[in-house]
């Protein structure tokens, strides 16, 4: 029996725990009805997840053909390179690229470490400075992964501004029109990154673009089209996700202010609070759909060749057999069994960045702003209708009440 599932609701979005038990009392992999995607299964347990992620000969991203799973044949050119990147591809395109960009994260981060800190700290400063209440999505989460992008690039300071509003507006849409929507900025910050590599053709460079030029110009095995889908995929993956994790965890800290003081208590402890934030706050839901090359059966399904199937990372995350009492926010969670980056080949490249920036920026604002409250009742915070996110549309705070 196909289920019905919106996990565009701000029900769903708000408690999505609710949703996930009923999908999952109809089994541990189920068949749902998704807007423009259709029918597709889903897993609802943390094995299951596991399994689709690790078994990349059974349920792969591609067709034989080359055909991705999930995208319309009408998709535009440019919104191509959203969607053909390291993230979609599997066998010997995806070594490929993944050695490169592993090797160009391995030389970069080192570098810009130390800078996160201190960009979130100038960011925080500048919290109230339009004025209070300020929201926390806008005026923070936004911008402390968009700086640390800018300079994990190695991006001039002089083009951080007008790069920033630009992906500013990239990736604030909602919907398949907003998408469409997205295609003269799409134009527009692609001929800005070819400029930007023909610089480094000419006159060398620092930072994760450049090692990409320089892995392309020793024959490395990258074109240019998989440069600018990999920087693409920096600020539409790597950006969106490390905003929903800081808007999150933010909103999760101001509602429950005994977590809050504890954290504040000791910083050391914020390793282990942002795993648990990643696994409670799950800002990206779902993986990519894999189509099933074979026969198979998940947990007494019969799957056919052909078919397409969802790794649910949000139920993953909440199933009891893999962490207890999941429902509940628990900041000093040992083991902590989460799959908020994935698994198998496709295990986030950036994961070590998102930690670093989810530490880092909640350190430097609360130390700012120790006594941070909601201004808008909790009732009121609303999330972003975007399938496949977890997302707060605007999260507006004040220093404290008096």
């Amino acid at each position: 029996m196909t289920l019905q599932a919106d996990f565009t609701s701000q029900d769903f979005l708000r408690n999505p725990i609710a949703e996930i038990e009923r999908l999952r009392a109809s089994g541990a992999v189920v068949e749902v009805s998704l807007p423009l995607i259709g029918s597709i299964w889903l897993t609802t347990t943390q094995e299951l997840a596991d399994q689709v992620l690790k078994d990349s000969e059974t349920f792969t991203l591609r067709l034989e053909g080359g055909e991705l799973a999930g995208v319309p044949w009408w998709m535009p050119r440019i919104m191509l390179l959203l969607v053909n990147n390291i993230l979609t591809m599997d066998g010997p395109d995806h070594a490929r690229l993944r050695q490169i960009a592993d090797e160009g994260f391995r030389r970069a981060l080192p570098a810009i470490e130390p800078r996160i800190a201190t960009i979130a700290a100038a960011l925080a400063d500048e919290l109230f400075a339009d004025g209070s209440p300020a929201d926390v999505v806008d005026r923070y989460a936004r911008n402390v992964p968009l700086a640390v992008i800018c300079e994990l690039l190695g991006l001039p300071s002089t083009d951080r501004p007008q790069f920033m509003r630009r992906a500013n507006k990239l990736t604030t849409y909602s919907g398949a029109l907003g998408m469409l929507g997205l295609i003269p900025g799409l134009r527009a910050m692609r001929r800005y990154l070819e400029r930007r590599m023909d610089a480094v053709h000419r006159d060398g460079g620092d930072g994760l673009l450049a090692e990409f030029v320089r892995a392309e110009q020793a024959g490395g095995g990258i074109s240019r089209d998989e440069i600018v889908s990999m920087v693409f995929l920096l600020l539409f993956a790597g950006h969106e996700s490390a905003m929903h994790l800081i808007s999150g965890s933010v909103y999760e800290l101001v509602r429950k202010p005994e977590s809050r003081d504890w954290l504040q208590a000791d910083w050391s402890r914020g390793r282990v609070a942002v795993e648990e934030f990643l696994r409670f706050v799950t800002p990206v839901q779902f993986t990519k759909p894999r189509f099933v090359r074979r026969d198979v059966e998940l947990s007494g399904v019969q799957l056919r060749r052909g078919d397409r199937i969802l790794a649910m990372l949000m139920a993953a995350d909440m199933d009891p057999h893999a962490n207890s009492q999941p429902e509940a926010l628990d900041l000093q969670r040992r083991p902590n069994r989460h799959l908020a980056f994935g698994a198998g080949i496709h295990h986030c490249l950036g994961h070590q960045l998102a930690r670093l920036q989810g530490r880092c920026a909640l350190e430097a604002l609360f130390k700012r702003w120790p006594k941070l409250e909601l201004a808008i009742p909790e009732s009121d915070v609303q999330w972003r209708k975007r399938f496949g996110l977890r997302a707060i549309d605007r999260l507006p705070v004040v220093a404290e009440r008096r």
